[in-house]
């Protein structure tokens, strides 16, 4: 089965790598239009043809309505819309100074909130699609990340929210990643052991491509996903093993005996 998005002009922030990179490829793949922002331009060689860039902050909601502005008298219309920028750097909550607990809602949620608003009446014309990009974190504690654990939470209960408000003629659905093997997972998990345990906390043994991220936004943004909207869909490979297999004799081998990591689960182009 074909998902064909021929002649569909979408936007994803914080498109330039990681998650977001994923995502635009496979938005490409299946015919679409794709523009991208973020606040480092991406290098050149990275950008697939066709693909437009433009810095923009998404914390800044003038920025951001010039942004889309700019799209609109480019392309003309506008179909779908991922809120994809986010992460974090991993700290205790209270090491937090009100500035750091300002940036991380602002990017993980007020973001969102701000592209969301200044996409509405363009989606509204074109009967349309927003994606938002979550997370795991936003379901269970986030010890080290708990702000964006927060901030995601409240995307999941916005996703819900505006689908119900612009229905019946945007739907708007959210996507929680799970963890992500991006470029710089290595770094971010720990070194190659401690990786291969982490990977081994979830059911499915593996973390995430991007491109299986993306693979979900645009199922959702297609007319296969038509009738759905509010949803949270998890591609996060079954989650995580409950913590008490661990003292369990008949716990499946593969649980692991150690692991852990640090920093958020999902990454954008922005931190």
């Amino acid at each position: 089965m074909t998902i064909d998005l021929t002649g569909r002009v979408v936007l994803v922030t914080g498109g330039g790598r990681g998650v977001g990179a994923g995502i635009v490829d496979r938005f490409l793949a299946a015919g679409a239009e794709v523009e991208i922002c973020g606040r480092t331009e991406p290098d050149a060689a990275s950008l697939a043809p066709g693909v437009v860039f433009r810095p923009v902050d998404v914390r800044d909601p003038e920025a951001v309505d010039g942004w889309i502005s700019d799209v609109m008298e480019r392309r003309g219309r506008l179909d779908v819309v991922v809120n994809n920028a986010g992460g974090s750097p991993f700290g205790r909550f209270e090491d937090g100074s009100p500035r750091y607990l300002r940036a991380i809602t602002e990017l993980n949620f007020l973001s969102a909130a701000f592209v969301s608003r200044a996409v509405l009446e363009h989606l509204r014309a074109s009967r349309g699609s927003l994606v938002n990009v979550t997370s795991i974190s936003a379901r269970r504690p986030s010890p080290g990340t708990a702000v964006y654990g927060a901030a995601k939470a409240a995307m999941e209960s916005l996703t819900q929210s505006l689908a119900a408000e612009w229905a019946p003629h945007v739907r708007v659905n959210a996507v929680s990643c799970g963890l992500v093997a991006t470029e710089g997972a290595a770094e971010h998990y720990g070194d190659a052991a401690t990786y291969e345990r982490i990977a081994e906390t979830i059911p499915r043994g593996r973390l995430a491509s991007p491109a299986e991220i993306g693979d979900a936004c645009v199922l959702l943004a297609s007319p296969l996903a038509g009738h759905i909207t509010g949803a949270v869909v998890p591609v996060d490979g079954g989650g995580e093993w409950p913590a008490f297999l661990v003292h369990t004799p008949d716990a499946p081998t593969v649980f692991p005996r150690h692991g852990g990591g640090r920093g958020s689960d999902h990454e954008g182009d922005q931190k």
